[in-house]
């Protein structure tokens, strides 16, 4: 019988912090206002039959303060890449030149603001999951030790409250960096 890894309280806040981190960049990918590369960064292009990051299929670049430019490197793939555009939750009509696509920044209006703090809900949820998903494997993990014998009840119990414990710290900086963004967004 293979040995039951022992239980690390630190890879679980590590992973969860992996999270948080994750959304630190999917919402500042959220830029407002401004043309910014990093607006596509959450985008995947279905491409050659594995979904790939946008800087992974294209050249990004601002040519103007409103306006993005993406120089797709292979013609089969610049409808991809559009309809990876219009798919996501940017709200873009990207304009087509042969391989270059244009994307014009739009102004944010009250109405455009709302639709990114719904994306930044979104995007906040997802990382609320994650979180629990870890918090679910590392009990899991304890419920397996205690059952094989491995610590007692006790310590399953204790662990157990370390890792809720470290779950609600994380969910809560998670909340925090959605208020910080949420204020950012809806600032004019």
């Amino acid at each position: 019988m293979a040995a039951i890894p022992e239980f690390d309280l630190n890879d679980i806040k590590r992973r969860m912090q992996g999270a948080v981190t994750s959304l630190r960049g999917d919402l500042g990918s959220l830029r407002t206002g401004r043309a910014t590369p990093s607006i596509l960064d959450p985008i995947q292009v279905d491409a050659y039959g594995a979904m790939m990051p946008m800087a992974q299929v294209a050249t990004v670049s601002v040519p103007e303060p409103r306006l993005l430019s993406i120089s797709v490197w292979d013609r089969g793939m610049v409808t991809a890449v559009e309809k990876a555009i219009r798919e996501s939750d940017l709200g873009m009509n990207p304009q087509t030149e042969g391989q270059t696509i244009r994307l014009r920044v739009p102004e944010m209006n009250e109405q455009r603001r709302k639709e990114m703090v719904k994306v930044a809900h979104k995007y906040t949820e997802e990382a609320r999951v994650a979180v629990r998903h870890v918090r679910r494997d590392g009990l899991d993990h304890l419920k397996k030790l205690e059952k094989d014998g491995a610590i007692s009840e006790d310590d399953e119990k204790r662990q157990a409250a370390e890792v809720q414990k470290a779950t609600d710290a994380h969910i809560a900086e998670i909340d925090g960096v959605l208020a910080s963004k949420e204020k950012e967004i809806m600032q004019v």
